[in-house]
């Protein structure tokens, strides 16, 4: 009877334990971002995990060195070119990009300590020192936990100037992964939760529980980031859709309670804003266009405005893009 118990609970968290969205396809045609009005680049960079966002195997990356860069880090089952409309909504508005990569199933601490080093060899190539990182998802864990002051390997390059946007992060934990954390659980399984929880999720799965070090202790954020936008999104109700709007699947992934994390919300640099948002609506898929987003993180200063005589230019790129200007 205690088999038949740990068996059903072990297969009960492996059928729930996600906490990603279902990756979206990737047209391997898509390999370059228009210019849009971009400066021209002066330098081709070759950092490990950086790279243009796309998903060219070719992961050089030319910027200008006068001028910022905005960083994105994906989530799991995401890819750098899953980025690639945000980026080209970014270079409508002179802003350059650079895609962060890396092994969603490896431990968060490793994933985040990579793009600390990259961060700080982008930092050594750039004359303007501005870098904003965005994190979607699991990338919003990956990215805060990159910048918190209170690590070995931290931030090393004091003129880097830092600010920090998370959109629809887990800092609660991930609620499917609960049981992989509960001592009970474990001892209801006979020990069998723990490699079953690793053989889903990889090394991160100690990390996504609620009661793990990672999401317990997040660390206060760096003194070079002057600034933390965390973009909630209540995804009650959401669909994502097919071509002709019918419901496909619920773009429902995690709620506001695995959202919130007292911690990093009482932080007086933390600015939280809540949006009706889907999980993969927020940041845009093949059929819907990120438009509440683009809206906030221009609200933020995190986009430069656009200018009124090229609105309609914009709602062009969106519907070229996604498919859809919504």
């Amino acid at each position: 009877m205690t088999r038949f118990i740990a068996v059903a609970l072990a297969a009960a968290t492996m059928a729930l334990l996600t906490g990603c969205a279902t990756p979206n396809r990737i047209d391997a045609e898509l390999h370059s971002i228009d210019q849009g009005k971009l400066p021209d680049a002066n330098v081709r960079l070759n950092i490990p995990g950086l790279g243009p966002c796309t998903d060219n195997p070719n992961r050089s990356l030319p910027l200008n060195t006068q001028q910022p860069v905005t960083v994105l880090v994906h989530g799991c089952f995401g890819s750098s070119g899953l980025f690639r409309g945000l980026a080209q909504v970014l270079a409508f508005h002179g802003q350059q990009t650079a895609c962060f990569t890396y092994n969603d199933r490896d431990s968060m601490l490793l994933s985040s300590a990579q793009l600390n080093a990259a961060l700080d060899q982008l930092g050594q190539q750039m004359e303007d020192k501005r870098v904003t990182v965005i994190g979607h998802s699991q990338g919003a864990l990956v990215a805060r936990k990159a910048l918190v002051a209170n690590r070995r390997d931290a931030i090393s390059n004091r003129d880097l100037k830092l600010r920090l946007v998370t959109v629809s992060g887990p800092f609660a934990g991930i609620a499917s992964a609960n049981q992989c954390g509960n001592p009970l659980t474990r001892l209801l399984t006979l020990g069998l939760i723990a490699p079953m929880c690793h053989i889903v999720t990889g090394d991160k799965w100690s990390e996504i529980t609620y009661n793990s070090p990672f999401i317990l202790q997040p660390g206060a954020l760096h003194p070079q980031v002057d600034g933390f936008l965390k973009v909630v999104t209540d995804e009650r109700g959401s669909c994502r859709r097919s071509k002709n709007g019918a419901c496909v699947k619920s773009d429902e992934i995690f709620s506001l309670e695995e959202q919130r994390n007292a911690i990093i919300d009482r932080d007086p640099l933390t600015n939280i804003v809540e949006i009706k948002a889907g999980h993969v609506e927020i940041v845009g898929d093949q059929r819907v266009a990120p438009v509440k987003l683009i809206k906030v993180l221009q609200q933020n200063a995190i986009i430069q405005p656009t200018e009124p005589e090229r609105t309609a230019s914009l709602q062009l790129l969106l519907t070229q893009l996604y498919g859809a200007a919504n």
